[in-house]
């Protein structure tokens, strides 16, 4: 028996997951009993309850979906979008001690108590939540929705006859463009490839009818993260992210066995997958991903993932600095180890499904459907509805903190613990609620992911610089903030919507078409198409590759796709560092997929810097005796009790320049200091662990080749 494409067995699996999720919501309500429990879990989560936080805010398992999508998109390369941040895990040893000192609830605070302002945290707290409805919640349900609907589909016997034409016009696509690839089409097949590829870049191709509808599906789970979260609060949630880290390793991994022995090993897996997609730098010329494009994602990490208002949350609520230490650089190493699980199941599916998916954010579930037996399929179920679970229910926390600590609190001042929790717990559905409304907009996961990681640009640069810098002034991260908003973020979502700059002839300019040619090994097919008289023997093939969107992130469409003459329009973000780069006269149409990724990137961290540290050089710094107590707690190690901590605080306040011999380059306003013992030992350690991880993944490639 089936309910909406499911067997009995895993639907009961996913109500079981449901009731216990519930139950641990209820069980940690009772422990609630002020606004300290509810965003922090009274900054008393060891180094266990810290892994699981920064483990399960981490490696969601949305990321699989994303992960193997871009693989599947692009080779082994496409990893990349989330294991980039590898080379920042010695980083974390640093600045989740740097969190945790500056004794803060939410990020916004940062700003109020380093400059003396409330503007900066006020307009820190809107544009956080905006970025989170968009890039977190929203994309956290796009990404569940696009995992679970291969999973609910319906029998082809029941098809109605438009659903039946759909899936029949999704399969001649695939075919044409197989056939494009090495030879340009003509006449009618040219006319025809061009209409159903508008159709497919549109999502209107798909090999198969899902029950799963955006609406229902948002409701239904957002509901259940609402619920579970005002019960609960943080602490709520860590207990569930100790559940789900268990769940994401299992779903990581289950794929794999499975895929391989559909597809007959190791050695079949690189016999049907292009040797270039095994290049973990690059591929051929439509990669995204070569060393200078992955050395470009790194830059922008590495100055904005301090950006989110997340890391005060996980660090501020660790017990002391060991545990906050500890548990961001297990949760963070832990999750380069799935990421590669994550990137395997992207190369399996280029193995089993070919080339041409119309929606490669499906392959993650297409992959569970194709190969996982009943009962391992509710596993997966709720491995990902329970990521959403886990991480939209932290969020939701993080979120519903930064409007009642920066926005409601300010403004009614004065009331009960109890008026700020009964806000904080009614901020939780409402904010969920916009994300519902916004994922209905959005379309490619892949696409959410590189938006979320330039967004973090806006606050990650002025919060890398206050941490290391004493001359930054308030006058120049407002202006810095707002110069990003506008170039990032404003304008690449406004542009799509304006016909006349959609439309434009000059935006939707495509990339000139390239001819690759490569030397591969023969393989069975190309001997008995008299191209190689042995398997084995090097050939030589060539690859047409389709122009791509010069200024646009998904694309450029025609209107009306039936209609060859209708105008084209653009599809998605807009991309304005490229089209500056353009105007500064490069021959941005020559640019490859890796080029136009890495001139955004780059353009993207370069200008909030720029503005950032001109300004605070041209503008009155801040009142010296502000900054001076706030360096000082900064340097301040937290002790073992929070009675403790604030006597030695105190101390530090009634003598500001008791680090000072500390600081690594005396006299000057970094204020970066002097290592010790556990900074240098933990550094080294994380630096040796990031090589394991790199050689692990690259061996994961090689074998059976």
């Amino acid at each position: 028996m089936k309910l909406f494409g499911l067997h009995w067995i895993d639907v009961l699996i996913l109500l079981g997951y449901i009731i216990t999720v519930l139950t641990i919501g209820k069980i940690f309500s009772h422990g609630v009993k002020d606004q300290k429990d509810f965003f922090l879990g009274g900054r008393s989560l060891g180094k266990w309850f810290q892994f699981f936080l920064s483990f399960g805010n981490m490696a969601d398992p949305g990321q699989a979906t994303t992960t193997a999508s871009s693989v599947y998109r692009q080779g082994a390369g496409g990893a990349w979008l989330a294991l980039i941040t590898l080379f920042l895990t010695p980083y974390y040893w640093f600045t989740n001690v740097w969190f945790r000192r500056v004794r803060l609830t939410t990020t916004a605070e940062l700003f109020e108590d380093r400059f003396g302002r409330r503007f900066l945290a006020t307009l820190y707290a809107i544009t956080t939540l905006m970025i989170a409805i968009v890039a977190t919640i929203a994309g956290g349900n796009v990404v569940a929705l696009k995992t679970l609907q291969p999973l609910m589909v319906k029998d082809a016997a029941i098809y109605s006859p438009a659903e039946s034409k759909m899936v029949a016009d999704y399969h001649e696509f695939t075919a044409l463009r197989k056939q494009r690839q090495t030879v340009p089409l003509a006449g009618p097949d040219a006319t025809r490839y061009d209409l159903l590829k508008d159709y497919y870049a549109r999502g209107q191709l798909q090999p198969h009818v899902t029950y799963l509808q955006p609406v229902a599906f948002y409701l239904v789970s957002t509901t259940l993260v609402a619920v579970f979260i005002m019960l609960g609060g943080l602490k709520a949630s860590a207990v569930v992210d100790a559940v789900q880290a268990v769940l994401v390793i299992v779903i990581s991994i289950i794929l794999i066995p499975f895929g391989l022995a559909r597809i007959g090993g190791l050695s079949a897996l690189h016999a049907k997958v292009p040797a270039v997609a095994f290049n973990l730098f690059g591929g051929d010329s439509a990669s995204e991903y070569t060393w200078y494009s992955i050395g470009a994602l790194l830059f922008v990490q590495l100055v904005g993932i301090v950006g989110s208002q997340a890391n005060m949350t996980i660090a501020g609520s660790a017990k002391n600095e060991l545990a906050a230490r500890l548990g961001a650089v297990s949760g963070g190493f832990s999750k380069r180890f799935v990421t590669i699980a994550w990137a395997f199941c992207g190369l399996i599916a280029i193995a089993l499904f070919g080339p041409n998916l119309a929606d490669p954010d499906q392959a993650w579930g297409l992959l569970t459907r194709e190969l996982l037996p009943v009962g391992l399929i509710g596993v997966m179920i709720i491995g990902i509805l329970g990521g959403k679970l886990a991480l939209l229910g932290a969020q939701s926390v993080v979120l519903s903190g930064l409007v009642v600590k920066n926005l409601y609190e300010p403004v009614f001042p004065g009331k009960t613990d109890q008026h700020y929790m009964l806000v904080a717990r009614l901020t939780v559905p409402v904010l969920l609620g916009l994300g519902v409304l916004v994922g209905l907009f959005l379309n490619s996961v892949v696409a959410i992911l590189k938006f979320a990681i330039v967004l973090l640009l806006m606050w990650g640069v002025p919060i890398t610089f206050i941490f290391i810098w004493r001359r930054v002034t308030e006058l120049a991260v407002r202006v810095q903030v707002i110069a990003t908003v506008l170039f990032i973020a404003v304008i690449p979502a406004v542009v799509p919507l304006i016909p006349t700059l959609a439309q434009s002839a000059a935006l939707t300019r495509l990339t000139r078409e390239r001819v690759v040619t490569t030397d591969v090994a023969a393989t069975a097919a190309d001997v008995a198409a008299g191209r190689a008289q042995a398997e084995g023997a090097t050939i030589q093939k060539t690859r047409r590759i389709e122009p791509i969107a010069m200024f646009f992130e998904e694309g450029v469409v025609r209107l009306d796709p039936k209609d060859p003459a209708s105008p084209k329009t653009g599809v998605g973000l807009f991309r304005p560092e490229v089209y500056l780069v353009s105007l500064l006269g490069f021959d941005v149409a020559g640019f490859t997929p890796a080029l136009l990724l890495t001139t955004r990137y780059l353009m993207d961290a370069l200008v909030p810097i720029v503005i950032l540290v001109g300004m605070s050089l041209l503008t009155k710094p801040t009142d010296p005796v502000r900054v001076a107590r706030f360096y000082v707690r900064l340097k301040t190690p937290v002790a073992p009790t929070l009675e403790a901590d604030a006597v030695a605080v105190e101390e530090s306040y009634a003598n500001p320049t008791r680090y000072d011999h500390l600081k690594l380059f005396p006299r000057t306003s970094l204020e970066l200091t002097r290592w010790d013992r556990q900074d240098t030992l933990g550094f080294l350690c994380c630096c040796v662990l990031v090589g394991i991880v790199l050689l692990f993944f690259k061996g994961v490639l090689v074998v059976g080749s």
